[in-house]
């Protein structure tokens, strides 16, 4: 059984890895000025690749294309994944940049 501390520590290592990969962050506040969300976004190629996280078990990322005109509920994507955050930016880590999914 991993801890709270494992989880976020593991998930912090793959949010650098974003980092290194082209992600830029956004950190969206509610009303109260708390944070939302994480969120990742990295356009590439024909595609763009968003990754949101509430917490440590719940995220979601998804590629879509470039043209979308909702990129934070897309009508057409290629890829999406939700759950916990390691697996689903570990998925993110996994897809190629060279085709679309």
């Amino acid at each position: 059984m991993t801890s709270s501390h494992d989880a976020i520590a593991s998930t912090t290592v793959r949010l650098n890895a974003l980092i290194l990969r082209g992600f830029k962050f956004l950190y969206p506040r509610n009303h109260r000025g708390e944070l939302a969300a994480v969120v990742g976004v990295r356009a590439h190629g024909n595609v763009i690749d968003i990754v949101r996280l509430h917490d440590e078990n719940n995220a979601i990322a998804t590629r879509m294309f470039a043209d979308e005109i909702n990129a934070l509920v897309p009508r057409r994507y290629s890829w999406q994944r939700t759950g916990p955050a390691c697996r689903v930016i570990e998925e993110l880590l996994e897809l190629p940049d060279d085709r679309i999914a």
